[in-house]
């Protein structure tokens, strides 16, 4: 189904949206959770809580890209249950990934440094934007979606070393990115 049709249901208030955005979006957001979370059952209830944030902000809110709104949903209550997490044990992948980007990208966590912030999202948007679309992809499914440098060394047909070194590469070139603009840690 269509996503104007599927936000047409929860317009509606009709609980067929739920179904509809789970047989399209469910194994994305699955996917979204469990890389960050690396946990079944709290995947699987975040996803659940991300259907509830749907239907509870749609209306009045009207996404362009459903998928993508779902996805940052899903991705920021996966975050929130990882935090939550940790302050009880370490969870070595999402540690992973944070630590990896954690050379490049400066720590934000006061609340004077809310414009810092969106600049800092201004200018990484338009460094992605300089990327190839194989660059871009990668950097992406690797730091927004949490996809493992192992499974995208297999999509690429490369070995994982390989992908590691292109990798930061990557990371460097932000790095440069953000230093260009004063954004550096």
């Amino acid at each position: 189904m269509e996503d104007i049709k599927i936000i047409e249901l929860y317009n509606a208030r009709n609980e067929s949206a739920i179904n509809e955005t789970d047989t399209k979006y469910g194994r994305m957001l699955k996917g979204i959770a469990m890389n960050i979370l690396s946990n079944h059952w709290d995947s699987e209830e975040v996803v659940n809580d991300t259907y509830v944030r749907a239907w509870n902000a749609i209306p009045p809110a009207k996404p362009n890209y459903l998928g993508a709104y779902l996805g940052r949903i899903t991705r920021n209550l996966s975050i929130n249950r990882w935090h939550e997490q940790r302050a009880k044990k370490r969870n070595s992948s999402a540690e992973l990934l944070i630590s990896e980007l954690s050379d490049c990208v400066p720590a934000m966590q006061t609340v004077e440094t809310v414009i810092e912030t969106k600049e800092l999202a201004k200018v990484i948007d338009c460094w992605l934007s300089t990327l190839s679309t194989d660059n871009r992809i990668l950097f992406l499914r690797r730091y927004w979606f949490g996809d493992t440098v192992n499974s995208l060394a297999k999509e690429c047909g490369t070995s994982a070393n390989k992908l590691a070194g292109r990798l930061y590469r990557l990371r460097q070139s932000l790095k440069i990115a953000l230093e260009k603009e004063g954004l550096s840690l």
